[in-house]
């Protein structure tokens, strides 16, 4: 079953390679976002079933933009997939809601284990 994505990274380069990931596993993106607020306005308009997200951003922030959405539906999928390797991040995340998160630079097969997983549910 193909599921529709959000990807969310201030990086064109690196919201490519994601859009080139998902696509490949035969989910279709159906939005991008370089920021925080980006992402929770094309997250309501958008409803995705996924949301691919990155912690450090301008305007507002991946952890900001994951406890907005959140709040809004808490049923939201939401991988995180960040450069940042620190534990605390990582845990806020997951304490937010996060399904999982990938750390850049990452193995194209750990991002498409993690996609596959929280779209199995």
């Amino acid at each position: 079953m193909s599921s529709r994505v959000l990807v969310v990274d201030d990086a064109v380069f690196m919201r490519h390679l994601i859009k080139n990931i998902i696509t490949g596993m035969g989910h279709e993106v159906i939005g991008e976002a370089a920021d925080g607020e980006q992402a929770c306005e094309q997250y309501e308009q958008l409803k995705p079933d996924l949301v691919t997200l990155d912690l450090v951003m301008p305007n507002k922030g991946g952890l900001d933009a994951l406890k907005d959405i959140r709040a809004k539906d808490p049923q939201a999928k939401v991988i995180v997939i960040s450069a940042i390797d620190q534990r605390q991040p990582l845990m806020d995340a997951l304490k937010l809601g996060a399904a999982d998160y990938v750390v850049k630079p990452f193995e194209q097969d750990r991002v498409q284990e993690a996609i596959g997983r929280v779209i199995a549910g």
